[in-house]
């Protein structure tokens, strides 16, 4: 089945974790997505677990695309490069100045030979700014844009996430530019664009709630653990069996619910926590009351007697948990692939879904230069006695 962007074609030339999966996410949306690999290799090739000498990140961050590979080190390489460029509606790069000037494969170049271009240009500060031309990665995204120091005990050290929260926010965001622009480029007629995608202000985006109501001259806000500054209950909690939930349950309505179950209805009770502004003042006593409820239950009996409620509640899953969960697998949310090397592979499916024409993962990422001779002859009608002449000069 066709999906939402047949037809799209995607020039990929990325590397690492987070602009790549950029081309991914639009190829899992239907999208042709050719990945334009050096003739050595992109160094995720060779990065993370492995199975088979084969990295199972690499079959991650480069499936539904097609490998190719060219030598953009010679000047016969950057013209076959730009006869891609020609046909091609969308690149994405995350490349450093250096290298896209010495591949003339900056915006100006790019745009001259084709105009109605769509560049996704990620990188960790953005293309403007003093920090402009900066190395840097998701981690330090976190950290720059405050996420970093929000992240922790009250009482204790900032934390880093322990997953790559930056790198898969910036993945989506140069999604959403990519489509934003090809739809004023096709719908409205406009030209093509450049798309700055940097990794901080993604993770800036977390923190609005927090932006907004800070008044500039007062202390920042401060780390909590899991609970959160604007309400309460909202935290982890453990049980009798030593398993963790959580409980966000934050409004007025939803508290009401929450101090008929725990036993604390009275007259007392609900002049300190029945409204907002009130509880706030006495959040801690709450929280502990909750807490001290949920220590005397199993968690499944505690969750199930909250959700009886509406109060929303839910395990804290490992994966394992995750993989086995009824609703999950009811949902396909993580699928099978299969690879004549990996063998089946468990990968998290396309988002969001679309009825009619919905995200798919056809294949994981394939070996140095498999798709050469299809896509030179699909993007430039290459023969085969001209694709045999450029690998015997070594261009491809």
């Amino acid at each position: 089945m066709p999906g939402a962007l047949d037809g799209l074609r995607v020039l990929d030339l990325s590397t690492l974790f987070s602009a790549p999966q950029v081309s991914a996410m639009l190829g899992d949306l239907g999208a042709d997505v050719v990945k334009l690999e050096t003739p050595v290799g992109d160094p995720m090739r060779r990065m993370g677990a492995s199975r088979e000498g084969r990295s199972l990140m690499w079959a991650m961050v480069a499936r539904n695309k097609r490998p190719i590979t060219l030598d953009l080190d010679r000047p016969d390489g950057v013209a076959l490069f730009h006869r891609l460029v020609e046909r091609a509606d969308v690149l994405v790069e995350n490349q450093s100045t250096a290298i896209l000037e010495r591949w003339h494969a900056t915006w100006d170049e790019l745009s001259a030979v084709n105009p109605k271009l769509v560049m996704v240009s990620v990188s960790c500060f953005g293309s403007s700014g003093p920090n402009a031309g900066l190395a840097g990665a998701g981690t330090l995204a976190e950290a720059y844009a405050g996420l970093t120091h929000m992240t922790g005990a009250a009482d204790g050290p900032p934390l880093l996430t322990s997953l790559p929260i930056g790198d898969v926010l910036t993945a989506i965001s140069g999604v959403v530019g990519a489509i934003a622009a090809c739809y004023h480029r096709d719908a409205r007629g406009g030209s093509g664009q450049y798309v700055d995608v940097s990794m901080f202000e993604p993770i800036l985006q977390l923190l609005a709630g927090s932006v907004v109501g800070y008044a500039p001259g007062s202390p920042p806000p401060h780390r909590m653990g899991s609970r959160v500054a604007g309400g309460v209950p909202r935290n982890t909690y453990r049980g009798s069996d030593d398993r963790w939930l959580v409980v966000s349950a934050t409004t007025d309505p939803q508290v009401a619910r929450v101090l008929r179950v725990i036993g604390r209805d009275g007259d007392a009770e609900r002049a300190r926590f029945a409204k907002s502004k009130d509880r706030l003042r006495h959040a801690d006593e709450l929280d502990a009351l909750v807490a001290a409820w949920i220590a005397k239950h199993p968690r499944d009996d505690a969750i199930a007697t909250l959700t009886a409620e509406r109060i929303p509640a839910a395990p804290v899953n490992d994966l394992a948990d995750v993989l086995a969960d009824s609703h999950i697998l009811a949902r396909a949310s993580v699928v099978g692939i299969d690879d004549e090397t990996l063998g089946r592979l468990s990968m998290v499916a396309p988002v969001p879904r679309l009825s009619a024409t919905p995200g798919e993962i056809r294949h994981p990422g394939r070996e140095l230069g498999a798709c050469n001779a299809e896509v030179y002859a699909d993007w430039l009608g290459l023969s085969d006695a001209e694709l045999a002449e450029l690998q015997r000069d070594g261009v491809v």
